[in-house]
């Protein structure tokens, strides 16, 4: 079993940063992609940026030059730091992630793994 631990969400003044982290812990043989999306009242759940294992990343574009993701492989964590926040990127936050777990042993799969989400306010 995998989790995924948000922190970092809050309230925040249009013009401002938070940064948000995303810890994974369980069986954890290898993780290839971190990713996170959000999601704003009635409105579909969008990707906002995502990190893969090895190689660039991928930004949507209403928050390219404004948020940078970044991960560390040895926390299994990544992290998404939010700068120019825009009353637009109100929204939960939800920390995705593409699991490689169990062991050599037994057998190996991939998992896709949701977190619980963080709330994120811009406003003034």
């Amino acid at each position: 079993q995998v989790q995924l631990v948000e922190s970092g969400g809050g309230l925040v003044q249009p013009g401002g940063s938070l940064q948000l982290s995303c810890a994974a812990s369980g069986n954890i043989f290898k993780i290839n992609v971190m990713a996170w999306y959000r999601q704003a009242p009635g409105k579909e759940r969008e990707l906002v940026a995502r990190i893969p294992s090895g190689g660039s990343t991928n930004y949507a574009d209403s928050v390219k030059g404004r948020f940078t993701i970044s991960r560390d492989n040895a926390k299994n964590t990544v992290y998404l730091q939010m700068n120019s926040l825009k009353p637009e990127d109100t929204a939960v936050y939800y920390c995705n992630a593409v699991v490689l777990t169990g062991t050599t042993s037994i057998g190996l799969r991939y998992l896709e793994v949701w977190g619980q989400g963080t709330l994120v306010t811009v406003s003034s």
